[in-house]
């Protein structure tokens, strides 16, 4: 099991506490903290200019790129000097181009999925190198667990001044949100639903998953009070400030206050990457949530391969395996189970110079974390027809709007008829 951190010591009073669930929701901690500390030291203009470093890096412009990365940003760890992007390690005097180490704590709430627990412990480990202090709870780890982890926060939940949160919908985070006296709250993006919960928060709706069908149960119903609490906490108003860092397109109600996620950190710290001149496909777990069928699945990943020569399937890391093999024994992809989320494995490389996918997270992040790469990010729609019986009404809509929403991305029309079709 993971160790608690870097240090043993908790998080000082009137701190920062961040909740996360995810490795996504961990790496985007790590570019709002970067971020944050860019403009807290006055340097907003290194945050635009981080996009132009891409370019430079790729032009072999050594000059100029030293040039551009100048002495008033935070430090920042370079990948090796193959280009590879792997990490260079801690950096010398504690300097975490992140927040100083001792105002902000990571508190990683582990879930049960193994595959999110291995990226979780991987993206541990590079919080750790940035000098965050991680404090791993095995919040899911029996009945007695999500007692004795509450209560072991709520000192630091009451001490401190900001919490940043990854999940919104989460029922824990919902419920550490209720016990927080913290007057700023920040939300990271945690996928696509930042943009159904900015929906929901400016119509007044409960807090409800957009792939969720039918009507509430027994817990749901239980569970409401809270619900409702954590949503009035996400709420601003006069003594307390809301700030969503978000990479999606977002609509904020009033006093909702939206920062850009550029991933500064992610280009600064890793890449540019190694191209290797072939296609690589994007796996979802669409399937898995019951809102696409598994044969329509398959027929349109097969069509892809097949129309844009891919070789590699960046799998999801919530993809069933039966799934995966079907897919690398029928449609004769590579199966590759990342330990890191795509934005970063892609910035490290080797990866193709076209990345197909389906509507997800990554058709927004990816354009971001290769600007500069000449990577060519490519989406392809859900056809209705590939919806289960049982998919949210909301389904098609909202994987619409993901799709027509992104962008630097070249939109493909529904997967080409598969070869069993006329």
């Amino acid at each position: 099991m993971p160790g608690r951190g870097a240090s043993t010591q908790d998080a000082a009073p009137g701190s920062t506490l961040a909740f996360v669930e995810s490795p996504v929701q961990l790496l985007n901690v790590l570019e709002w903290a970067y971020a944050d500390a860019l403009r807290a030291s006055g340097n907003t203009d290194a945050l635009r200019a981080s996009k132009d470093t891409d370019a430079l890096r790729a032009s072999g412009s050594t000059d100029a790129l030293r040039a551009s990365e100048g002495a008033d940003a935070p430090r920042v760890a370079a990948g090796d000097a193959d280009g590879s992007g792997a990490p260079a390690g801690a950096r010398a005097g504690g300097d975490t181009g992140v927040g100083a180490p001792g105002d902000l704590t990571v508190i990683v709430l582990s879930p049960h999925d193994p595959m999110t627990r291995g990226q979780l412990r991987r993206m541990a480990e590079l919080a750790r190198e940035e000098g965050v202090r991680v404090r791993w709870e095995e919040a899911r780890g029996g009945a007695s667990a999500p007692f004795r982890t509450i209560s072991g926060l709520a000192s630091l939940l009451r001490a401190a001044r900001r919490i940043v949160i990854g999940d919104p919908f989460s029922r824990y985070v919902q419920l550490l949100l209720t016990m927080a006296r913290a007057r700023d709250l920040v939300v990271v993006d945690d996928g696509t639903a930042t943009m159904e919960f900015i929906s929901q928060l400016a119509r007044g709706e409960r807090l409800e998953r957009w792939h969720r069908r039918g009507s509430r149960g027994a817990r749901d119903l239980v569970f409401a009070p809270v619900s409702a609490g954590a949503r009035r906490r996400l709420t601003p108003g006069e003594h307390r400030r809301v700030e969503v860092f978000s990479s999606m397109p977002v609509d904020p109600p009033p006093g909702v206050t939206v920062t850009s996620n550029t991933f500064a950190w992610t280009r600064a710290r890793f890449g540019p990457p190694k191209l290797t001149g072939g296609t690589d496909l994007v796996g979802t777990s669409l399937v898995e949530t019951g809102v696409v069928d598994l044969e329509r699945y398959v027929e349109a990943v097969t069509a892809l391969t097949r129309e844009h020569g891919a070789t590699r399937y960046f799998a999801h890391r919530k993809e069933a395996t039966d799934k995966l093999h079907r897919i690398s024994v029928e449609v004769g992809l590579e199966i590759v189970r990342p330990d890191l989320p795509l934005e970063l494995i892609a910035r490290r490389g080797p990866i193709g110079r076209m990345i197909l996918s389906f509507p997800s997270t990554v058709v927004h992040t990816l354009p971001l974390a290769l600007a500069g790469t000449g990577i060519k990010v490519a989406v392809c729609d859900v056809d209705p027809a590939w919806l289960t019986s049982h998919a949210s009404p909301r389904a098609q809509g909202f994987l619409s709007g993901v799709t027509g929403t992104a962008r630097d991305v070249h939109r493909l029309p529904y997967a080409p008829a598969s070869p069993s079709q006329p």
